[in-house]
């Protein structure tokens, strides 16, 4: 899927990122978040366990990032969110469907939402004077979570022409993010490629022991761990290229540690799919 967006950026045709990108964020991602959350069928204490997990684990990786890039003397408002955010969307979602199913799916949109909701108060709040409330109630994932979940606490059916519709939509999410991701990556350029190589070699390398000490720490076991591991151990997000472009952070260093971090990725994540499997054996 991801290399239909790679061919397409080479044969020049036009492909509106913008327009993907709002999709995504204000259609799609919200859809899909209810769908999977209203036919949630693991416990919501079980649920609430992976975003506070998600949290531990993005609070330790930027604690341990943040003190990589003081001793190499950058800047951290640059490189600390592309070295803290992992890709949970365009990657880590369909690789925990395709993995462990309907159940990985509910647990890896937990730990999506949680991500893109600090992904989009973290970042603005690094670079920006905003209001943090303003910012975190302008996320649109928040409001899909919130009605998912009201539906799960409320025991209500959601009727089956709205619920077909929603997840129609929602399942337009996956394939439209690897397409974007493919056709991203596309373009992206490594200008210092020793610092793309050893930052986003960095990225994979803190993320997977991070996540996988914060997983055995916490006593997960099953799927749930092996979701988190997957989730948790992402290379470097996309959007972190797209938010420092367009706060003028080092755009093209961050392109550099995302790109290399997706295609170093491409070959480990093989090895991390069958790690997380045997977690969840």
């Amino acid at each position: 899927m991801a290399s239909l967006g790679y061919g397409w950026r080479l044969t020049g045709a036009p492909f509106d990122m913008p327009f993907v990108t709002r999709i995504i964020m204000y259609v799609a991602g919200p859809c899909l978040v209810f769908t999977s959350l209203s036919q949630l069928t693991l416990p919501l204490t079980q649920f609430w366990g992976m975003v506070g997990a998600m949290i531990l684990v993005t609070l330790a990786v930027a604690a341990v990032s943040a003190v990589l890039i003081r001793i190499l003397g950058l800047p951290q408002r640059s490189f600390l969110p592309a070295l803290t955010l992992g890709n949970t969307g365009n990657l880590g979602l369909p690789l925990c469907l395709f993995a462990f199913g309907e159940e990985g799916l509910g647990l890896a949109v937990a730990i999506y939402v949680t991500n893109s909701l600090l992904q989009f108060t973290f970042v603005p709040l690094l670079n920006t004077r905003v209001s943090v409330l303003r910012t975190f109630f302008t996320t649109p994932m928040l409001y899909g979570a919130a009605a998912g979940l009201a539906v799960v606490l409320s025991g209500v059916a959601v009727p089956t022409w709205l619920a077909t519709t929603l997840g129609s939509i929602g399942n337009l999410l996956i394939p439209l993010m690897l397409m974007a991701l493919g056709h991203t990556v596309g373009g992206l350029k490594a200008h210092n490629l020793r610092r793309a190589i050893g930052l986003g070699s960095a990225r994979l390398i803190i993320a997977f022991v991070v996540v996988v000490g914060v997983s055995f720490a916490l006593g997960l076991s099953g799927v749930a761990q092996g979701v988190l591991v997957l989730q948790g151990a992402m290379p470097a997000a996309v959007f972190s290229y797209l938010f420092a472009a367009r706060y003028d952070r080092d755009a093209d260093d961050i392109a550099g540690i995302v790109l290399f971090s997706t295609l170093l990725g491409a070959v480990t994540l093989p090895l991390l799919v069958s790690y997380a499997l045997w977690l969840a054996r």
